[in-house]
């Protein structure tokens, strides 16, 4: 069995220090899949994503990308490891247009145009609505095309793995299926995806493998199939809404 991209083994994360958050997380990332991460609010989906990019610090456990430790990279430097990551919460400059907030992407090869014309090329191509609104500031754009520029500023150094933090919150149905297909596009394409989602039956459409997580502890873990009956959908979240009320 070929070793995962990204492994997290007995990962600890603690906010402030003494408030621990992941209690031991074991993840195998497979290059080339989509991996789902989900569970109720509160398991840790999030601090997940956030470890990996060097957003949070791990306490202890091991983080390894292609078998290397990266534990102790800043999160400037996972970015250079081909590491990328949309957060849930809108992080478009809404005073800047759609190209110049695509342009903030560029900055690791900024000196390079040639490449910086490839970059703008290929995203365009993948996301014509940005082509079309290039000129525009991103304040004017809906909230579902605000994270079109979102995911397409994190694409555009072509990345080798995309965390994705809830990328559908908040979006208009049409726009959400939209950036599902997208996921699953990338993944096809070759890119290794992370998408923590609430959207429980979507994000298993969309995953080759996924983890549950509850209260900083893995929970269950299998392939697409194994949670891909409406019965097993049901008893997972009707444990997540006993969860809340017993919580």
């Amino acid at each position: 069995m070929a070793e995962p991209l990204i492994r997290m083994d007995g990962v600890h994360v603690a906010y402030n220090g003494d408030i621990m958050v992941l209690q031991g997380i074991d993840l195998d990332i497979s290059r080339g899949q989509v991996t789902g991460i989900i569970g109720p609010n509160g398991a840790g989906k999030s601090t997940v994503l956030k470890t990996i990019f060097g957003l949070l610090q791990v306490k202890s456990g091991s983080l390894s990308l292609n078998g290397r430790d990266i534990s102790r990279l800043k999160a400037h430097e996972r970015a250079l490891e081909g590491i990328a990551f949309v957060p849930q919460n809108r992080a478009t400059f809404a005073d800047l247009s759609v190209e110049d907030n695509l342009l903030l992407g560029c900055w690791p090869f900024r000196r390079d145009k040639a490449r910086i014309a490839r970059a703008l090329e290929s995203v365009y191509a993948r996301f014509p609505i940005l082509k079309e609104k290039r000129r525009d500031m991103a304040r004017s754009m809906s909230g579902g095309q605000q994270r079109f520029v979102e995911i397409a500023r994190a694409l555009i150094v072509e990345p080798d793995v995309i965390l994705l933090d809830e990328p559908t919150a908040m979006i208009a149905p049409k726009i959400s299926k939209e950036i599902y297909a997208l996921i699953r596009q990338l993944a096809d394409d070759g890119a290794t995806v992370v998408l923590v989602d609430q959207n429980v039956r979507q994000c298993v459409n969309v995953s080759d493998r996924l983890y549950v997580l509850e209260l900083g502890r893995n929970k269950a873990q299998g392939s697409r199939d194994d949670f891909a009956s409406d019965t097993q959908l049901r008893d997972l979240v009707a444990e997540w809404v006993n969860y809340k009320i017993d919580h």
